[in-house]
């Protein structure tokens, strides 16, 4: 009885089996038979009463989908008028019973159909924000493996595989189940696989060693169900999974994994646009820094080592939660992005100014040499010396002061020719020559002092996506300092942002251990001194600093791994990060 409750009640059934009987005066017994068993009966004393092999019971069939053979039986009684009635009565109650069957069969399809759309929408419901919410391809085909393991699908490996733009060749991208032996890369060639991708249609094989197109490409893989990603555009890539038992998988779940690839096709087309361009932005981008680093053959370089230490050092801060700040993965590109592009503002920068290696040009001292040669010429001034004396100041970071005081004692002197008198050194000469620091002049700093916002002025003018947001303000901060005497905008402290302050130490941690026009390298301690010397004075971040100190070991060989990685997956370098 079990079978018939699912497409007709049984107190319907019993109803219509007693009206039945009543017709017939209550004389004819009648019962449904599934199975050859009796399942329920009316007016019969006992189940012998049915045989079918007695002349007198008389039968009609009842469909019942998937169930086996049923039937109604009716047993003739010796009083009964006639067997031809006794038939349009069995036949008329078969013919009830079966329409209500019917009924019920139509109702259970229906519901099983709403069931399967309910959970059909209920599964996109669930998947669409949970694909959707990456741009990362790794994100989005491991979001689909995790969504097979859960719905339990049959088969107990699972693998994506991505056609790459251009080649159209399949790489494996995600997968479950399969020994770390497997060879999934030619599995990748298969001709099943490339049959699937050309017909864009799924497809189950549940035997596939009968499979022509099939050569054993992998051992104890016996079934599969294959499933083509599909964007509007092309194929993405391939959904299979595969069983070591044949027969494993069946239409409905080809069905359901449709949908799962309808949504995946989508969003792995959009992740393959977004690293697309993501690469093409970073290859335009670092392109243009090299362009801006060849003007100074002792700057090529900076803005990229500059990008990777920053990226490293923001990670490793970020790691611990050191100095209470944690960057995700956009804001570590942000950084990146900023650090490539922090000096782009000096290609308005005068070329003579940015590549000054001296505090007056080469022909500028030979006019020296040869004005105090001739005023030696004519006194008993010697020329020689204190021309000496003013190359090597010339080329000082530092000078001495006694070495300035001989320039102003020069400067005071005069040298005349037919009569008239000319100074030693000229007010524009004493100016560079006087500088207590460095080789440029107070005109000249202020024209380099330009670069970040200049830096600014020229970024802002390419619209950069939401995530970015901070990066102009990255690039014009990060010469500024915490006690305020900075550029561009002399801000202090808080006022500054942590990438800024980031920025701003491996900005000159680099410039200090690389060469430049007016110095040698310096080692990496000595570049440390020179930042703990900065935060003493308290134009560093102290905090920062001290980090940057006990970890800049681990700083600089993860910076190398930032070189290599892919700027759209920065946060992936943390399993570099115990270095």
């Amino acid at each position: 009885m079990s079978s018939f409750k699912r497409f007709i009640r049984p107190g319907t059934l019993r109803t219509l089996l007693r009206k039945a009987f009543e017709l017939t005066g209550e004389r004819c017994p009648l019962a449904i038979v599934l199975g050859g068993e009796v399942v329920l009966a009316e007016g019969a004393s006992g189940l012998s009463e049915f045989d079918p092999s007695d002349p007198g019971v008389v039968r009609a069939p009842l469909r019942l989908d998937g169930e086996g053979e049923a039937e109604l039986r009716l047993r003739l009684h010796a009083e009964t008028a006639g067997r031809d009635e006794a038939r349009r009565l069995l036949d008329f109650a078969a013919f009830t019973i079966q329409e209500f069957i019917d009924m019920g069969q139509a109702r259970r399809s229906i519901a099983d159909e709403a069931l399967a759309k309910y959970r059909e929408l209920a599964l996109l419901h669930r998947l669409v924000p949970v694909i959707n919410s990456s741009l990362r391809l790794r994100d989005v085909v491991g979001a689909l493996m995790d969504e097979c393991r859960r719905e339990n699908y049959p088969g107990e490996m699972g693998m994506v595989f991505l056609c790459e733009p251009g080649s159209g060749r399949l790489r494996p991208a995600a997968q479950f189940g399969f020994s770390s032996a497997a060879d999934l890369d030619g599995l990748a060639g298969c001709d099943l696989f490339s049959e699937v991708i050309r017909a864009g249609r799924g497809e189950i094989v549940n035997d596939l060693v009968g499979d022509c197109r099939w050569h054993g490409e992998m051992a104890g893989v016996e079934s599969m169900l294959l499933i083509p990603l599909m964007s509007p555009n092309r194929c993405e890539g391939l959904l299979v999974l595969a069983s070591a038992a044949p027969g494993a998988f069946e239409a409905a779940h080809g069905k359901s994994l449709s949908t799962l690839a309808s949504v995946t096709g989508i969003s792995v087309s959009n992740a393959f646009n977004f690293e697309g361009v993501q690469t093409l932005m970073n290859a335009i981008l670092k392109a243009l820094a090299e362009a801006i680093d060849s003007r100074d053959p002792f700057t090529a370089g900076h803005s990229e080592r500059v990008a990777h230490l920053a990226v490293a050092f923001a990670f490793l801060l970020g790691e611990g939660g050191a100095c209470g700040v944690r960057f995700n993965d956009q804001e570590l590109r942000e950084i990146y992005y900023a650090g490539i592009l922090h000096d782009v503002g000096k290609i308005g920068i005068r070329e003579d100014v940015l590549t000054k290696d001296s505090r007056l040009p080469k022909r500028r001292m030979q006019v020296i040499r040869a004005r105090f040669r001739q005023h030696g010429l004519t006194s008993d001034f010697d020329w020689a010396d204190a021309y000496e004396r003013v190359r090597a100041l010339n080329t000082a970071m530092t000078p001495a002061p006694e070495e300035l005081d001989h320039i102003r004692r020069l400067g005071a002197m005069r040298w005349g020719a037919g009569g008239e008198q000319f100074p030693l050194l000229y007010d524009d000469e004493l100016d560079a020559l006087l500088l207590e620091y460095g080789n440029l002049t107070h005109d000249e700093r202020l024209e380099i002092q330009r670069h970040p916002a200049e830096s600014e002025r020229i970024l802002q003018h390419i619209p950069l996506h939401e995530g970015y947001a901070n990066m102009l303000a990255i690039i014009r901060q990060h010469h500024e300092r915490m006690d305020g005497s900075g550029y561009p905008d002399g801000l202090r402290g808080d006022e500054i942002l942590v990438q800024s302050r980031i920025m701003a130490i491996v900005d000159i941690y680099d410039a200090v251990t690389q060469e430049r026009h007016y110095k040698p390298a310096s080692t990496r301690s000595e570049a440390i001194r020179v930042l703990a010397g900065e935060a003493e004075q308290g134009k560093l971040d102290r905090d920062l600093v001290t980090f940057f100190r006990a970890q800049v070991t681990r700083i600089e060989a993860l910076s190398v791994r930032v070189r290599f990685a892919r700027v759209t997956h920065l946060s992936e370098i943390g399993r570099f990060a115990t270095l």
